[in-house]
């Protein structure tokens, strides 16, 4: 299908997944330490890409993936470890409805990496946009 061969759509359905994750990590947290939970849901999660990358053929020697590649996976891993980690402990403490806005505040540290360090630039309009998430993501947490 073609709706599927998109970025929009496949960012779309990233939000709506990362949307049913604060939900779904609020009510099973309740009673349990939140980084046992981050680790259960590691362990779902890597069960489920590696049936994902099995049942798709998209498997690939590690052999011949460049130590450059490498360190930058591990170093997303590590981020995406402690993203996890740091997004459950806050769920424990907060409300979802205010976890969660903050934590979209990493639209705006992305746009300023990727400005800053990948060479990329944004429009006047992207800018203003980005500060509106920003702005927003404050309101609905203090609000």
């Amino acid at each position: 299908m073609k709706i599927f061969a998109t970025w929009q759509t496949w960012a779309l359905l990233s939000a709506t997944f990362a949307a049913l994750t604060a939900i779904f990590a609020k009510i099973g947290i309740q009673n349990v330490n939140s980084d046992f939970a981050t680790f259960v849901r590691t362990l779902v999660i890597l069960l489920i890409a590696g049936g994902i990358v099995l049942a798709t053929g998209h498997w690939q020697d590690p052999t011949k993936i460049p130590a450059r590649t490498w360190v930058f996976l591990i170093l997303s891993g590590c981020a995406t470890g402690l993203s996890w980690l740091c997004y459950f402990r806050a769920l424990h403490l907060g409300n979802a409805s205010q976890v969660a806005p903050i934590d979209k505040l990493s639209v705006m540290m992305v746009a300023l990496i990727a400005v800053a360090f990948l060479g990329e630039s944004l429009s006047l309009a992207a800018w203003a946009g980005v500060a509106l998430i920003a702005g927003g993501a404050i309101l609905v947490a203090v609000g």
